[in-house]
């Protein structure tokens, strides 16, 4: 599991120089930001990256090379904004002005926020440059560019061939080729980044976008460096033919992982893995609204977590995963998500079941048997739970992963109420703890299945249990926790949460600590 910052590009470089700083340092600073808040949200990778490291440097440089080599990269000369004061090519969010779609005032040169629109600088009405405000003019300048229309058969038909991807992803990507690939801009005028490696590119960069995407194969091969010290290790995960790579993006990117990634893959002729699947979720939108930082449309990571603990938003956001359409996330969705589903479902059956035991049992797991029919329809629900759980995964469906454990939980609440040991212990004790003893079997697995969405909640429930941190993913389904075990206490696992205080919360947040401009 590999991913890193994303660190080039010119919205750092022009926010680096509005701040007076150089953009390493800036950089430097969201880094290490970025992670510490996925160990907050206990977000796990064999390697997060970044694409400033000295090996995603050398292996951009060098695959650009061999690109070039095989006749997938041209020059020619192209004109651009030219900023006369500071004697400097103007691309992407370099200049600003109005779009002549919307006739936002505010529009950047790679898009509009307001409509949305993908732009080019010279598209702008009125441009003017985004450091010194004043009106650019049009001036030559030579770029390289990634001839990939000569691969447009190749990717069709690796697009039609493959029947992992979704069908966003697929008919995007096909829709693209019908319409005619362009070439791909792979330079740009401006000095942070990867230096251009091409013959007369002195002074240029690699398009952002066009070296980004190759830090999945860089992330590989350093952790192969770095952490396995193998250095040849990574060329199992992209050349070796039953590797399979599975990528997790938005649709928005959807052109890049089918389409241009392959397309740069092809190019070197080396017969590298291309993508297996690609889980391209659809939008979310925060009460009707796209997110937008500029707007303050938006909740971001380190606000998140001071207004409730990352597993409610591990939670809700899987829960809430676009997987088949875009969706809305409302605070009174989110109250109701943790209140009547991770709360009242879930936290509520690993509760009764083991503070029952512990109040009635001595924390002692009561004698039960497997065999009695009574318990035939609950254990026939359990024993189906890991392969129920296993298929949604399997497709990348977290969100209908996460659904079947809730199930589960859900399953074992109406198993008590209808069998009610609380008013059964009275009568005979001995069948009150059956009872219990099958419901201990159900939290043990739930306990398992919720480790890849809850993992803090799985610990949790494990150590419980069995005094271990984690248990076999294959023992999910099974009778795991013997009659006599001693059980720990466990402390109720979620709280409920109130809407309107969350939203009133997030603003004292934001008065507290404005949000930052875009970088």
């Amino acid at each position: 599991m590999v991913s890193g910052s994303d660190e080039h590009g010119t919205p750092i470089e022009v926010e680096a120089i509005k701040r007076g700083v150089p953009p390493r340092q800036l950089t430097n600073k969201y880094h290490k930001l970025i992670v510490q808040l996925l160990k907050v949200f206990q977000i796990e990778f064999d390697n997060y990256t970044r694409t400033e490291s000295r090996i995603h440097k050398k292996f951009v440089r060098d695959f650009y090379l061999k690109v070039e080599k095989n006749g997938f990269v041209y020059s020619q000369k192209i004109t651009q904004l030219y900023c006369l004061n500071d004697k400097r090519f103007l691309p992407d969010r370099f200049v600003e002005g109005e779009c002549p779609y919307c006739h936002n005032p505010n529009a950047r040169g790679d898009q509009c926020d307001n409509c949305g629109r993908v732009l080019d600088p010279k598209d702008l009405l009125n441009p003017r440059c985004a450091l010194d405000h004043s009106t650019p003019i049009q001036k030559e300048s030579e770029h390289w560019f990634f001839d990939l229309p000569k691969l447009s058969e190749p990717l069709r038909k690796y697009i039609e061939t493959n029947p992992n991807f979704p069908e966003n992803a697929r008919n995007f990507s096909l829709g693209w080729i019908r319409d005619g690939l362009k070439p791909r801009s792979l330079t740009r005028d401006n000095a942070w980044g990867i230096l251009a490696p091409f013959k007369g590119a002195k002074g240029k960069t690699i398009y952002v976008w066009m070296e980004a995407v190759l830090g999945y194969v860089s992330a590989t091969k350093e952790w192969a460096e770095k952490k396995k010290k193998q250095p040849s290790l990574w060329k199992k995960y992209w050349f070796d033919p039953e590797s399979r790579n599975v990528h997790f993006i938005g649709k928005d990117n959807i052109p890049f992982h089918v389409v241009i990634f392959p397309g740069l893959l092809l190019a070197t002729r080396e017969n590298y893995d291309l993508p297996w699947e690609v889980s391209s979720s659809e939008y979310i939108q925060l009460e009707g609204q796209k997110f937008s930082r500029s707007r303050k449309i938006g909740v971001w990571m380190d606000e998140a977590v001071e207004l409730a603990g990352p597993e409610y938003w591990r939670y809700a956001l899987i829960s809430l995963r676009p997987e088949q359409k875009d969706t809305n996330f409302t605070w009174d969705e989110f109250e109701r998500k943790v209140n009547t589903e991770l709360n009242d479902v879930l936290g509520n059956f690993v509760h009764r079941t083991t503070s029952f035991i512990q109040t009635y049992y001595k924390g002692k797991v009561p004698k039960y048997s497997v065999n009695k029919k009574q318990h035939a329809k609950i254990l026939a629900t359990l024993s189906s739970s890991l392969s129920k759980v296993d298929d949604r995964l399997g497709h990348f469906r977290l969100k209908e992963g996460l659904e079947q454990v809730v199930e589960l939980a859900r399953e074992g609440n109406r198993y008590l109420n209808e069998h009610e040991p609380w008013r059964l212990y009275k009568a005979d004790v001995h069948a009150s703890g059956e009872i219990l003893g099958v419901s201990i079997q159900i939290v043990a697995s739930l306990g398992i299945l919720l480790q890849p969405f809850l993992p803090l909640a799985s610990k949790k429930i494990c150590l419980s249990l069995t005094g271990k941190a984690n248990l076999p993913w294959r023992s999910a389904g099974q009778a795991i926790v013997k009659p006599g075990t001693k059980v720990r206490p466990l402390q109720p696992l979620f709280h409920k949460v109130n809407a309107d205080k969350l939203r009133a919360e997030l603003e004292s947040i934001r008065s507290r600590t404005p949000i930052e401009a875009e970088a």
